[in-house]
């Protein structure tokens, strides 16, 4: 009877550690996604950044020359964000700034056509 109480335990024990290991590859699966997605997010940030300072030093350069037109008027503002776009970040307001992953977003176009 012993025998088969500790056969019994080795057998419930080998199901706990079986159990363990889909947690523990189930974690590496989102430990994996969660750092490709910080990386998605860090090149992203990166170009955004570099943007920036691309247009700001752009808007110094408009206003050293002392013109009077405002840096980003609406039409301009509309193309910066149609180029956004092609560059494959969201525009519309449910998910602006958010990579689109090469897929098109219906709202970012509806945005366009109702602006255009």
């Amino acid at each position: 009877m012993r025998d088969r109480n500790f056969l019994d335990s080795i057998m419930e024990f080998e199901q706990q550690l079986e159990t363990l290991q889909q947690q523990f590859n189930e974690l590496k699966k989102f430990v994996a996604h969660m750092v490709e997605e910080h990386q998605s997010l860090q090149t992203e940030n990166f170009h955004l950044r570099r943007r920036l300072e691309e247009l700001s030093k752009a808007a110094e350069g408009t206003s050293e020359q002392g013109e009077k037109k405002s840096y980003l008027d609406i039409g301009e503002g509309y193309d910066n964000l149609a180029r956004l776009y092609q560059e494959g970040f969201h525009v519309c307001n449910v998910h602006f700034g958010s990579s689109r992953k090469g897929e098109d977003c219906l709202f970012c176009l509806s945005f366009f056509n109702k602006n255009g």
